[in-house]
């Protein structure tokens, strides 16, 4: 027997902020009901097909140290074109990682300072050998 993965839940200060946020880099699609009240406690985001969902609930206390846990992205356009993407979004870098080579990654932390890696292409892993 064994469990599947159904969500992943974020605690962070503003849920409905931080659901858009990562609505705009993953393409996950907000239930219905979310982002209506700026002041609600839970916004849920589901994915493409029936992957797991990314629920995020409002607490009191704001984030102290580095994650236990982070999600690794593997986007779908070039890791820097990707990277770019997401500063713009409001990301932040905390750590590059990118080497000459094409190789590596970058650490990037979300507008509450949740951090999470963007990783190479599936094609610039393909290109290097690396699939």
């Amino acid at each position: 027997m064994t469990s599947r993965l159904h969500n992943v839940t974020i605690d962070c200060a503003d849920p409905v902020a931080l659901a858009n946020f990562w609505a705009a880099v993953t393409g996950y699609e907000q239930h219905p009901e979310n982002g209506v009240d700026p002041e609600d406690d839970e916004t849920l985001l589901f994915a493409p097909g029936d992957g797991p969902r990314i629920l995020f609930i409002r607490v009191p206390e704001g984030k102290a140290v580095k994650n236990r846990l982070h999600l690794d992205l593997q986007p779908d356009i070039p890791r820097d074109e990707e990277v770019e993407r997401l500063l713009a979004l409001g990301a932040t870098m905390v750590l590059d990682m990118r080497r000459p080579d094409g190789r590596g990654w970058a650490q990037l932390a979300d507008p509450e300072g949740n951090e999470f890696c963007v990783e190479r292409s599936a094609a610039e892993r393909k290109a290097l050998g690396d699939a």
